[in-house]
């Protein structure tokens, strides 16, 4: 019989499949992830964090990222104001503002601090424009994704007892009627 860690793990495992599916993820890639472990277990955002469940999720990310190269930005809650924890020379390469706080569970939430104590070189930000995202929770990780995001389905609609919410970008559509948008031999 499965364990509920057990069946997080393969949920989570799907919904990444599905998203790296819709939306290649790559080294070039920026993946916003945003968790509640409480709405996870069943219990209201930000009652019942679980390192348990933090570690579960870090460990399948942290596996996506060995297998495809995405990097990875694990969204703090708002007692920090929804910052991000990255690495250091992620962030310095996308050129985002570093910010002075350490997340906790209390001030963070478990997820966030668990990946701040296990990345090699954590840092936080305040904000990015990640490629794609998933949120898991009902988190809110709108706020930073690029400006045109589009919802990626999955056949995992929730991990645990998490509501479960992916995302992909794209670049804006600009122009009006006479504008092309797909590159074609009549339009060379």
């Amino acid at each position: 019989m499965m364990t509920p860690i057990d069946q997080i793990k393969q949920q989570l495992s799907q919904a990444l499949q599905d998203l790296h599916k819709a939306f290649p993820l790559t080294e070039e890639a920026l993946l916003v992830v945003g968790t509640s472990t409480s709405e996870v277990i069943g219990a209201h955002i930000g009652t019942n964090g679980s390192h348990e469940v933090a570690e579960v999720i870090y460990r399948e990310l942290e596996q996506l990222h060995k297998d495809t190269g995405v990097q990875l930005a694990f969204q703090c809650c708002e007692h920090l104001n929804r910052a991000l924890v990255l690495d250091e020379k992620v962030a310095k390469q996308r050129g985002y503002e570093l910010v002075s706080a350490i997340p906790i569970r209390k001030a963070g939430g478990a997820m966030a601090t668990y990946a701040f104590k296990k990345m090699k070189n954590p840092v936080l930000v305040e904000e990015i424009q990640a490629d794609a995202g998933i949120d898991i929770g009902d988190t809110l990780i709108g706020m930073h994704l690029k400006k045109v995001a589009v919802p990626v389905r999955s056949r995992v609609k929730s991990i645990g007892e998490a509501h479960v919410t992916m995302a992909k970008t794209r670049p804006k559509l600009i122009g009006g009627i006479r504008a092309v948008y797909e590159k074609t031999d009549e339009h060379e």
